[in-house]
């Protein structure tokens, strides 16, 4: 319902046959163009601010362009660059895309993806694009800084492009130095004079080894990511984080080798099955060489596994199998509080849901009541309209716009007879549903306003790639502040305060704020300071809890959103630094 944004989706392709091969297989030389347009477009989900390719042929000839880049801003970013792409792309072999969401709130071309550094060697060109947030970039910047380098652009994205350059530099500069001794040695070029320079180019590009490159790159990073890059020279990498916070997944046959953030994108696009594809696991990199080998490596020893679950709750397809069934599952799972909550009134009560992502929970919902035998009343009682924009500067008239981006099924309930169960995808920071949703309900007159979420409170915020990093912007955390107030534990803040300044980096402080109250009593709070001035009908709070989560997703146990347990020291830190940053901004305001 509330629209977060998150960084972001990728896709890769590396062709493994001549292009005549895709030509007379498939009717096209354009083979890899097309297929990585299809999986950017199924990708649109992840990235919607803007989007970029790029491209190596390797049967350039010396004086012409070997590596591409395109890229552009906005929703219509993809189509923008397939329309602009020039000739020399036809005769490429590797592909690289990326579509981005922004979370750092930077703006503007030179942050879109893929990152690009040129050099006169193939080998030493990099194109660089991901699905990560650094919470340690400072310290990353501040290593580079010391050998002497000076990015030009401060964040991750750049620093990360300088930080692996400079590694591939070295690896470049390690084989050139065992080429020119091999040369000595008369193994090179049977020792003709006149060769002896492309023969070295050629060794070096023929030997580059990339996991050398990311072992002494990635071991500086705290963070969740999927990393991937192309080389001049016909490397191509993706690589996962140790804890496999963010998801990638690939597949391999003889004609090709690609990498998705998702596994629907894959099937859909190269018409496979979910057990033909493979998740990149924590830690680890596929690499594919110049000469189209491929394999996999631990670059990274991998950690305790915290794939992310917001991924399975909200971001990712909800066409993947698994993660279908696992939404389904979610929903199931909130019929005993969903029955509490409506004192076991099914006869009298509609249920529905928001659109689009709560869709399947919805499903799973309406299956745990029947199973138990309740005849269930469905409805389509909340529709999307399109997004209106907020051009009126008015604050009184561009929130009564944003009140109406929802709308309702006039006579969906029998007024003042009828329980709403309406349920969604997550609870954020209240916003929508205090300017829209519980307004425009309440016209059709409920008995009782049930809004259920099928995750967790989220009470932190989140520091890996996803666009939420205040903690006042969670009514979690609002609700738990204004019932702190009301009981007087100015002690536990401060307490909490002082704690966050002295030791930020090993412990969450953070979740001590939570302890005094239960979940009910959030929920509370929550609906006292949510509920519109005039709604009539009554409202309750209902959550999924932490235990059924995990049930309902056992191989993404990844939830510090819902409990501060961030997988890395830098989560922890940043968390604690927020809370500090909370209260100073508060005295501040009260001066």
């Amino acid at each position: 319902m509330e629209q977060l944004k998150h960084e972001c989706g990728v896709a890769l392709i590396r062709l493994l046959k001549p292009l005549s091969y895709y030509e007379r297989k498939y009717g096209s030389r354009h083979y890899g163009l097309n297929k990585l347009y299809l999986m950017m477009e199924k990708q649109h989900n992840r990235g919607q601010e803007g989007a970029g390719i790029a491209c190596v042929n390797l049967d350039a000839p010396v004086g012409e362009e070997y590596m591409f880049r395109e890229r552009a801003e906005g929703k219509d970013a993809i189509a923008e660059i397939f329309r602009n792409l020039g000739g020399g792309w036809e005769g490429a072999s590797l592909f690289l895309g990326h579509l981005r969401y922004s979370t750092t709130g930077k703006h503007g071309l030179q942050y879109v993806h893929p990152f690009l550094r040129r050099n006169n060697w193939r080998a030493k060109n990099l194109c660089l694009c991901g699905n990560f947030n650094m919470t340690n970039i400072d310290e990353v910047f501040r290593f580079l800084t010391s050998q002497g380098q000076s990015p030009r652009v401060y964040g991750d994205s750049y620093i990360t492009l300088e930080l692996m350059g400079h590694r591939l530099d070295r690896e470049v500069e390690r084989l050139y130095a065992i080429a020119k001794e091999r040369l000595r040695a008369g193994e090179l070029c049977s020792g003709i004079q006149g060769l002896q320079g492309t023969a070295i180019t050629d060794y070096i590009d023929n030997h580059v080894e990339m996991a050398n490159v990311l072992r002494t790159t990635m071991a500086h990073y705290d963070g969740g990511y999927v990393m991937c890059g192309l080389t001049g020279s016909g490397e191509m990498f993706a690589m996962r984080d140790p804890w496999g916070i963010r998801p990638a997944f690939y597949y391999r046959d003889d004609e090709m080798v690609a990498v998705a953030s998702e596994r629907p994108v894959l099937q859909t696009t190269f018409d496979l099955q979910a057990e033909d594809i493979c998740e990149l696991q924590p830690g680890q990199s596929l690499i594919v060489r110049r000469n189209g080998e491929s394999h996999l490596e631990q670059i990274l020893p991998a950690k305790q596994l915290s794939a992310c679950s917001f991924e399975r709750i909200y971001f990712s397809r909800g066409s993947d199998r698994d993660i279908y069934q696992e939404r389904k599952r979610l929903g199931e799972q909130l019929t005993p509080a969903i029955l509490k909550a409506i004192d076991n009134d099914v006869a009298n009560t509609v249920f529905s849901y928001i659109p689009n992502t709560a869709e399947v929970a919805f499903y799973g919902m309406t299956d745990g009541f029947r199973q138990q035998g309740y005849n269930l009343r469905t409805e389509k009682v909340v529709w999307k309209d399109i997004k209106l924009r907020t051009f009126i500067a008015d604050n009184s008239e561009r929130n009564d716009l944003a009140a109406h981006v929802y709308d309702i099924s006039y006579g969906s309930l029998r007024p003042y007879e009828d329980n709403l169960v309406i349920i969604d995808d997550s609870i954020v920071r209240g916003t929508t549903l205090k300017e829209s949703i519980f307004k425009i309900l309440d016209r059709l007159h409920p008995k009782k306003i049930v809004m259920v979420s099928s995750s967790p409170q989220i009470r932190y915020p989140d520091y890996y790639g996803i666009d939420m990093a205040r903690l006042e912007e969670f009514c979690a955390f609002r609700a738990t502040m204004a019932l702190i107030e009301e009981r007087g534990l100015w002690q536990l803040v401060n307490d909490t305060y002082l704690a966050c300044q002295r030791n930020p980096q090993t412990e969450n402080h953070v979740r001590a704020l939570y302890e005094p109250f239960t979940v009910g009593e959030i929920n509370q709070k929550m609906v006292e300071m949510l509920r519109p001035k005039g709604l009539q009908a009554p409202i309750e709070l209902v959550f999924q809890g932490i235990e059924d989560l995990h049930r309902a997703c056992p191989n993404h146990p990844g939830d510090w959103y819902f409990t501060g347990h961030y997988p890395t020291p830098g989560g922890t830190r940043l968390c604690n630094a927020a809370f500090v940053n909370y209260i100073d901004t508060k005295q501040k305001k009260q001066q």
